[in-house]
């Protein structure tokens, strides 16, 4: 029985602080289970856990706590990084095997998909294989988990309605604006990215209680489209914001936080909760965000807090909580 789910989405184009979000709030002890609802190996979600540096590209950081966490069916898995990305977390002492579970809809990245993905040139891909294998899970002809005796020796998941008690939070990769649907096509992902993906994950729609929306203080992307204008101040945020891909090293291109991007975004998702990080990056450089194609400036750090909570507060009903972050991350 599903008792209640939180969902948390990315408003921008990844790399907003999900998996630290998920951190934070797994370590309440609220939950029961913790689900991966989209995405694959092209995700990387970095958090300190006891003072120690993890990195997870498809294992739901509930596993560090001792929660019962599902790769979900929206996701697809390469069995070999998954063997690989279990064996890295257990050096560190977790009991992966115990707490990891795989829904039998999950469907597996072959080895074709990585080879096709290697020759992409024009999207910027983390060249995972995930393009390929959602598109032969829509053409119906991809491999899922339950055709497998076993993953890595991992427990199949049936579905959570199957558990006596389930308090759920959904842990997101990508972002909005790399939405198949909704991102900058073709400059996009492969699989949902919006609190759509996590219902598809197997939970009513009604039993969404909250949705953390999760931004920066600024814009990053990664991809091969052009983002960044150059300036030595984007390299400063890029240094102080070390922002390079936690899946594939690349650099972040660098932009200001957009406020009319980040309503429509918030609105789309339905977002109670959001979530702004690296505000303390800006405080070190430049307070500024573009209103339409508008670029202003602010003094200080409480009057562009102020402008944001103000637009906030007007254009998305549904935001009944806003908290600004540092890097030293915490909720």
């Amino acid at each position: 029985m599903i008792n209640y789910a939180h969902v948390i989405v990315d408003l921008q184009a990844g790399d907003t602080g999900k998996g630290k979000v998920a951190h934070s709030l797994a370590k309440s002890g609220e939950y029961t289970h913790v689900v991966r609802y989209n995405g694959g190996g092209n995700a990387g979600h970095t958090v300190y856990h006891n003072d120690q540096k993890i990195v997870t590209h498809f294992i739901p950081v509930g596993v560090l706590y001792g929660i019962k966490s599902i790769i979900g069916p929206g996701c697809v898995v390469d069995t070999s990084k998954l063997r690989t990305e279990i064996e890295y977390l257990e050096s560190f002492g977790f009991d992966i095997r115990k707490h990891l579970f795989v829904d039998k809809r999950t469907h597996i990245i072959q080895s074709k998909h990585f080879l096709e993905d290697l020759q992409d040139t024009i999207i910027g891909t983390t060249k995972t294989g995930n393009g390929p294998a959602y598109r032969d899970k829509y053409g119906r002809k991809g491999i899922r988990v339950e055709t497998r005796s076993e993953v890595n020796k991992i427990d199949i998941y049936e579905e959570l309605h199957g558990d006596q008690e389930c308090k759920v939070l959904f842990e997101g990769a990508q972002g909005f604006e790399l939405d198949i649907d909704w991102g900058d096509y073709p400059y996009v992902t492969s699989s949902h990215c919006t609190v759509g993906s996590a219902i598809l994950n197997g939970v009513p729609p009604q039993k969404i209680t909250k949705i953390y929306g999760i931004a920066k203080a600024y814009r990053t992307y990664v991809g091969n489209k052009m983002f960044e204008v150059p300036s030595d101040i984007f390299d400063d945020i890029r240094r102080l914001g070390n922002e390079y891909g936690a899946t594939t090293g690349r650099k972040r291109q660098i932009s200001w936080l957009n406020i009319n991007d980040l309503i429509k975004a918030a609105n789309i998702n339905g977002v109670t909760d959001l979530i702004i990080n690296k505000l303390d990056i800006l405080e070190q450089t430049k307070m500024r965000l573009y209103n339409n194609d508008k670029l202003l400036s602010f003094n200080n750090t409480e009057d562009f807090k102020s402008y944001i909570i103000d637009n906030i507060k007007t254009n998305c009903p549904l935001v009944n909580n806003i908290i600004f972050s540092m890097t030293p991350f915490d909720i």
